[in-house]
């Protein structure tokens, strides 16, 4: 389940070391249309959205 960081609003995994406090969410938000859209490294071995 992708985490939304509460310090920058960015979206991470659930197990991504950079997400500090954050709150769970069930959906990506509407402005992330491709995996590149995620900047985190922790994205980096998933290769589509549906994947996620």
């Amino acid at each position: 389940m992708p985490i939304m960081s509460s310090e920058d609003f960015s979206v991470h995994a659930d197990d991504c070391d950079e997400v500090g406090d954050g709150m769970p969410i069930s959906d990506l938000p509407d402005e992330i249309t491709s995996i590149e859209d995620l900047e985190c490294q922790c994205w980096d071995e998933y290769e589509t959205l549906a994947e996620i």
